[in-house]
Formats: C-alpha cells, sequence, structure tokens
C-alpha cells in the first residue's frame, strides 16, 4: 500500500489518527455491551469472541480484497511469522481486551492501553538488540504515564472489576508489544497491509471459531445497531493497524511508544462524549495532556545515535 510522503514524513499526524480511531473503539464497544445487556443478551466469554471474530475477518477481508503482491509475499514469508502475528496482534489481544472492558469501565481500559509502551520498551532492546531507552526517554514515558492516569483521573473511573480488568489490560497490551516484534522480523518480505489483513482474517476466524457455541445466537445478536458499530469497528481495525505498522517500518520503537500515549487520551475523550457518562473533562485532562506533549517532546530525543524525525 502507498501513503502520502507528506502524512508520513513525521509521526505525529498519523499517529494522532489511529489513536483518534482506536480511542473510538472503547466507547463503541461498550455502547454494544449495553445495547446487549438492555435486550436480555449476556455477554459471556464466547459472545465476545464471536463480535470479536466477526468484526476482524470483515476487516481483514477487506484489506486483502484491495491488497497487492499477496501471494507473493505470502510464499516469501515464513507462515510461523504469520500466524505468530495474527495470534498475537488479533487473537490473543482482543481475547484479553474484549473480556476488559466488559468487566470494567472504558475509560479504565483506554488508561492501561498506555502500559503497552512499557511492554515494547523492555521487550525491544531485549527481542529486536535495539538500543534501550535514553535517560531523557524513560522520564517521557513515566510522564506520560502519569498525564494519561491525570487525564482520566474520575469518581467512576474504577467501576467494575478494575483488579481484574487492569490483569486483562496489561496481558493485552503485552500481546500488542509482541505483535510489532514480530511484524519487524516480516517487513523485509511483506508489505504492512498484506500482513495486517492475514492478520485480522486468520485471527478473526480464530476467534469465531473459539466462540461457535454462540453462532445460534447471531440473529439476536446483530440488529442494526450492532451491524453498524461493528462495520466502523472493522473499519478502526483495517485502517488502524495497518498504518501503524507502516508507522513501524520508518520510525524507531521507542518513539512510537511514546506517541502511544494518545491512543488513552484520546479514548477518554471520545468516552466522554458518546458513552454520556458523568465524566467531566477537568484539570486532570488538561494537565494529563500537556504530559503527554511533555513526554513526546523527550521520546523525539537521538535514540542509538540515531536521530528521529
Amino acid at each position: 500500500m502507498s501513503f502520502p510522503v507528506s502524512i508520513f514524513g513525521r509521526p505525529l499526524l498519523p499517529a494522532l489518527i489511529c489513536s483518534l480511531l482506536w480511542g473510538s473503539s472503547f466507547p463503541v464497544i461498550k455502547t454494544v455491551f449495553h445495547h446487549w445487556s438492555a435486550h436480555g443478551i449476556i455477554n459471556s466469554l464466547p459472545l465476545l469472541l464471536l463480535f470479536a471474530g466477526v468484526r476482524f475477518l470483515l476487516a481483514g477481508s477487506g484489506l486483502l480484497l484491495v491488497s497487492k503482491s499477496t501471494r507473493a509475499e505470502i510464499r516469501a514469508t515464513p507462515w510461523k511469522l504469520i500466524l505468530g502475528l495474527s495470534f498475537t496482534q488479533t487473537f490473543l489481544q482482543y481475547v484479553f481486551l474484549y473480556q476488559a472492558i466488559s468487566i470494567s469501565s472504558a475509560s479504565l481500559t483506554a488508561l492501561l492501553v498506555a502500559t503497552g509502551s512499557f511492554w515494547w520498551m523492555l521487550l525491544a532492546p531485549l527481542l529486536q538488540g535495539t538500543a534501550w531507552p535514553t535517560r531523557l526517554q524513560w522520564i517521557g514515558l513515566i510522564l506520560g504515564g502519569l498525564g494519561v492516569t491525570l487525564a482520566i483521573y474520575k469518581p467512576g473511573a474504577n467501576a467494575g472489576n478494575p483488579l481484574l480488568g487492569g490483569l486483562l489490560m496489561l496481558a493485552a497490551t503485552a500481546s500488542g508489544a509482541f505483535a510489532l516484534i514480530i511484524f519487524a522480523r516480516m517487513k523485509s518480505t511483506m508489505s504492512a497491509m498484506n500482513a495486517t489483513g492475514l492478520s485480522l482474517f486468520i485471527g478473526g476466524c480464530a476467534l469465531i471459531a473459539a466462540g461457535s457455541q454462540t453462532l445460534h445466537t447471531l440473529p439476536q445478536m446483530f440488529d442494526l445497531t450492532v451491524i453498524t458499530a461493528t462495520l466502523w469497528l472493522a473499519c478502526v481495525s483495517a485502517s488502524a493497524f495497518t498504518m501503524w505498522n507502516y508507522l513501524s517500518t520508518l520510525f524507531p520503537v521507542t518513539l512510537l511508544a511514546s506517541y502511544r500515549f494518545l491512543i488513552p487520551v484520546c479514548g477518554v475523550v471520545e468516552s466522554l462524549i458518546f458513552l454520556h457518562t458523568d465524566e467531566s473533562p477537568g484539570w486532570g485532562l488538561i494537565l494529563g495532556g500537556l504530559l503527554v506533549i511533555t513526554s513526546m517532546a523527550l521520546a523525539r530525543r537521538t535514540t542509538g545515535g540515531k536521530i528521529t524525525p
């Protein structure tokens, strides 16, 4: 897939677009869960897996339909990497994430997306041999984490089961970090678009298989509201994952890790707008946003002798 050079010359704009897209998924998924509850549909694990599987199957199919050189790139890429990416980026990550959203608040799960940056900082040097973050970059990540915490601070943030939801989100973000490292080994033989399409398609099929015992509930699950939400979530997955994987071919992981703090901020703001809860943007959101901006500025320093854009 060819992206406009003017957009991808620097990571801020595409990272912000990805963050807005991914951020929208938290209130949309939570809205679906509320909709099901209002209609007497219990959010069991198989049902959540089926819902996620339909989303990713649609997203992956759409990408593969418009991709180029798919067969040639599959032949050039080891299947263990393709399956590894599908398992970590799609199947495992969203098994954990959908459960977390179902038992805790959208704001809490959005906050914990930021933990993916810390996983990347630890795993990339160990598994990829990249340089360890500089002191300023570590300070930036700490400030970013503090900023995200302040940005979503509210009385209702701990609704549901925050402990179990937090553990599930830690597992989800760890899976996402492993996925990016696996893609780094594929990018010489497979484009971001084909890799994302295959990951979403194969992972979607696996999720549907895991939730197959609820296939008989499809007519009840997917009314007009849920169909609309699913189509939007499929577009989010196809576009944001492709864009983010492509960014990983252009910029260091440590730099992208800092921009991930935009995802929870966007998720919180979009939850405030669309979920109509008692949350309100106060001093925590304002101060937290300033800290996030500061963290990104610090992370734009030299990494391993290479100046990042």
